[in-house]
């Protein structure tokens, strides 16, 4: 397997099937209804809603409201500030480069978004994927990727391609998205316990080997890391207003150097943090890493594209709106080609901070730009103080991060779906834990489609009729209008009930080789399929040639509008004749007699 290629064009090709427009895209004026289909059809279903909320919601826009959303905005601010670095560091890069990304990427993201209230940044999901890369690349590497990531993303906006992630299955982003909290959790565990060990390794099995061979801790370190955790946890039960991450920073931060505690802190580990934001670069790769680099591209994509689009239909459940999944996705992709370019790492919706900034009173995107002039600010005037702050804080807030991310709840109760999807979920969990998460995404995906082709071949039915009509299913239908009538001699009659896909041809075909005899008309009853795809087109085609051969005609019964328009466009009513495409079973029954008297 190379690449994601063959999953994200099964996304497309799945979307294509049933394209209803998601969130707001396509407006009830934009509709008409054809009296013949009887469908619902966007009247501009190729052109593709472009327009920032922030361009809507300032048409009513109140001195109330902003200043709800510049409460809200500096609120979330400082609850992204720790978040910011201690991903950063998880993902192996500088603290600073945390606070670049959710300073330019949070401004672009809130400005053209297509969701009110997103607030985009840094977030756990890409800590495992942005260290395999850099660990592989360096930071020039991670840069390209995440450059190559963004314009993905606007592609995938401009193609109106934002509500095919909803395609992707639940086992799989349930799969990956536990087994990166596994591996967030993981990764703290050196500092978290002040662990006097030299480099961790990457390898999820040599890590925890190597943490049993250094079970000396440092209880100074994993003091703070434990009174973080208390904080973090508790303080919500008190005051809602100031963030319990930041205020665990701050307490334990002034205890480490009032107390003069021997624990290592940012400054210790990484120096001085710079204030103000660097100028753009843009490093110069080679074709052959770029071509390399493809590939986790891709998963920077996938997972940005999910991420921002499951916190849009949070924060639309929270607010009672409803995004543009389309604008969301270019959003991500300017946020995700511009951040790198100042030394910033990949970005996406954060669920978290969305949600503290509705329950914080925000409403509008100005609240998510106030939540990166926030952090610009900071950075400008407080940045050196960042050095101070012990690394175990930060792995506490990691630590709280991962258990939240993990879900153990809906994960555990996953394992009581079929099987089929368990084997999905463990799958993708344990290639996110022991392989890497390109992996598991990719095979997560393939085999999540192999199993759907497996589900479409058991929910289509080829049945052939082979007495007189008085089953109760056919009688009461308005195909099989009169009741009692036989088959004539010489006529099969084979009906298809469901989806005529690539996991039902197969079953089609060994059905239809069991034909006895050379009937002289096969009629073949499609009323029950609503859709069809090229494989079943290939195989009806197949079919009707070789009975033709024989000297057997083949009568089609009542096609509905899908199957129909991809018979005329496939040429093949000019194959069957019109004359042999019928609406009812009588008019097949009368072409049969005709044809044998």
């Amino acid at each position: 397997m190379r690449g994601l290629s063959a999953p994200w064009l099964m996304l497309a090709v799945l979307y294509s099937v049933s394209r209803p427009r998601s969130g707001d895209d396509t407006t009830s004026s934009d509709k008409f209804q054809d009296p013949q289909l009887s469908l619902v059809v966007p009247r501009d279903s190729g052109v593709t809603v472009l327009v920032p909320k922030l361009a809507t919601t300032l048409k009513e826009y109140t001195r109330q409201q902003f200043a709800n959303d510049l409460v809200a905005g500096v609120i979330v601010g400082v609850v992204a500030l720790p978040l910011a670095i201690a991903f950063a560091i998880a993902s192996g890069v500088t603290p600073q480069a945390g606070l670049y990304t959710a300073i330019i990427a949070g401004f672009i993201i809130a400005g053209l978004g297509g969701s009110r209230v997103q607030i985009g940044g840094p977030t756990g999901a890409f800590v495992v994927i942005v260290y395999g890369i850099v660990q592989r690349y360096g930071v020039e590497g991670l840069t390209i990727a995440t450059v190559m990531a963004g314009v993905m993303l606007i592609g995938l906006g401009l193609a109106g391609l934002g509500g095919a992630i909803k395609f992707i299955p639940f086992p799989v982003t349930t799969g990956f998205t536990a087994g990166i909290a596994v591996v967030i959790f993981s990764s703290q565990i050196k500092d978290l316990f002040g662990l006097a060990m030299g480099p961790v390794p990457a390898e999820f099995v040599e890590k925890w080997r190597s943490f049993g061979e250094h079970l000396a801790f440092n209880p100074a370190a994993l003091g703070v890391a434990l009174s973080a955790i208390l904080i973090i946890q508790l303080w919500p039960r008190i005051n809602r207003r100031i963030p319990g991450p930041f205020l665990a920073l701050i307490v334990t931060t002034a205890a480490v150097h009032l107390l003069h505690l021997d624990v290592e802190t940012i400054g210790a580990r990484f120096g001085s943090i710079s204030g103000g934001l660097p100028a753009p670069h843009l490093p110069q790769v080679g074709w052959e890493t770029g071509r390399q680099l493809v590939q986790p591209a891709i998963t920077i994509a996938l997972l940005g594209a999910i991420e921002s689009l499951l916190s849009a239909v949070v924060a639309d459940g929270m607010i009672g709106g409803h995004h543009r999944s389309n604008m969301e996705l270019v959003a991500q992709g300017v946020a995700n080609v511009a951040s790198p370019l100042f030394g910033g790492i990949p970005a996406t919706g954060a669920i978290a901070r969305t949600a503290t900034n509705v329950r914080n009173g925000g409403r509008t995107p100005v609240a998510g730009m106030v939540h990166a002039l926030t952090l610009l600010l900071i950075t400008l005037f407080f940045g050196r103080w960042a050095g101070l702050i012990p690394m175990a804080t930060l792995a506490a807030i990691l630590v709280v991060v991962s258990y939240h991310m993990a879900d153990w709840r809906t994960f555990t109760s996953e394992l009581r779906a079929p099987r089929s999807d368990v084997i999905v979920m463990l799958l993708t969990f344990f290639l996110t834990v022991l392989v890497d998460l390109t992996a598991a995404v990719e095979v997560g995906l393939v085999a999540a489609a192999f199993l759907f082709m497996k589900r479409m071949s058991e929910v289509t039915n080829i049945s052939a009729l082979t007495r007189e009509f008085a089953d109760e299913s056919l009688v009461d239908s308005p195909l099989y209008a009169k009741s009692g009538r036989n088959i004539p001699v010489g006529v099969q009659i084979y009906a298809i009930d469901g989806p005529f896909f690539f996991g039902a041809a197969e079953k089609f075909k060994e059905t239809l080789a069991t034909v006895a005899g050379r009937p002289h008309t096969l009629v073949l009853i499609m009323r029950n399929v609503n859709a069809i795809d090229s494989t079943g087109l290939h195989a009806l085609k197949d079919m009707i040639r070789r009975f033709r051969a024989g000297g057997t005609a083949v009568i089609v019964v009542g096609l509905h509008a899908q199957p129909m328009i991809a018979l005329q466009r496939a040429g093949m009513v000019e194959l069957l004749g019109e004359d042999n495409l019928v609406g009812t079973i009588d008019e097949a029954l009368d072409r049969a007699r005709a044809r044998s008297s």
